[in-house]
């Protein structure tokens, strides 16, 4: 897509992957609270678009489209945290969970069961579920946080940063390793559904049919997988390690 002096058409691009953008917007939707609002996340696509394509213009040799979808996804998932659009109440419970998470894993030497964490929490095990399920749009962005977009290449985000930092990419590897490490120990079950969820791209209905559980399970299981990644990689430090290396947001946890 040049024009008749050869430069690229920006302006065309633009034009003919804004419904790439709304379709990736609505696709974030279908995983977030009703309390987002989509007009929030195309806008903040649409910049990712234009970021991309003013990369790719620097001479990125990755297939445009494939390279757009990352940076899309990528605006979409800092808008959000930026944002604060999630309570603080349960931003608070979700670091209790991880670090509840953290602490019987060293202590018992396993992955700690929903009645050992409810208990360590000091709550009914029918209210430390309901905390993972109201945890579903907060899990879904700060997964991302572990760079395991399907779409998303590791040496093709970092070939478009000029001026990438070496020890930077070698923490990036070290972390998808020791995420492959974490997910391998996760309880079966768990494993399961981040595999039909992230693999297989099914929803949390679908995924509901195949376990035999409601939805609304599946939701808590994502949620507690997650929880468990997230100390495990991070160290029960989770929100601190997140955000080494990125540049500072009006809001991070």
């Amino acid at each position: 897509m040049y024009d008749a002096q050869g430069n690229l058409d920006k302006a065309h691009l633009v034009e003919a992957y804004a419904p790439l953008v709304k379709r990736i917007a609505y696709q974030l939707m279908a995983r977030l609270p009703a309390s987002v609002e989509v007009d929030d996340l195309i806008q903040n696509g649409m910049m990712g678009l234009l970021d991309a394509i003013g990369r790719y213009e620097d001479g990125l040799g990755a297939q445009f489209e494939t390279y757009a979808v990352q940076r899309i996804r990528g605006a979409m998932l800092d808008g959000l945290r930026e944002a604060d659009w999630l309570p603080r109440s349960l931003r608070r419970d979700m670091r209790r969970i991880e670090s509840a998470i953290h602490m019987l894993e060293q202590e018992y030497g396993r992955a700690p069961t929903e009645g050992e964490l409810a208990e360590s929490l000091g709550v009914p095990l029918a209210e430390y579920q309901h905390m993972l399920q109201e945890a579903r749009g907060y899990q879904l962005v700060y997964f991302e946080d572990f760079g395991q977009d399907r779409n998303d290449d590791f040496l093709e985000r970092h070939l478009a940063q000029q001026d990438a930092n070496p020890l930077d990419l070698l923490e990036d590897a070290d972390m998808r390793r020791r995420l492959v490490s974490a997910i391998q120990v996760l309880p079966e079950r768990e494993q399961l559904v981040m595999a039909l969820y992230y693999d297989e791209e099914l929803n949390l209905r679908e995924i509901g049919a195949v376990l035999g559980v409601t939805e609304s399970r599946v939701c808590q299981l994502h949620s507690q997988a997650v929880a468990r990644l997230r100390s495990s990689v991070f160290g029960g430090d989770a929100p601190a390690a997140a955000r080494r290396g990125r540049p500072p947001k009006k809001q991070q946890t």
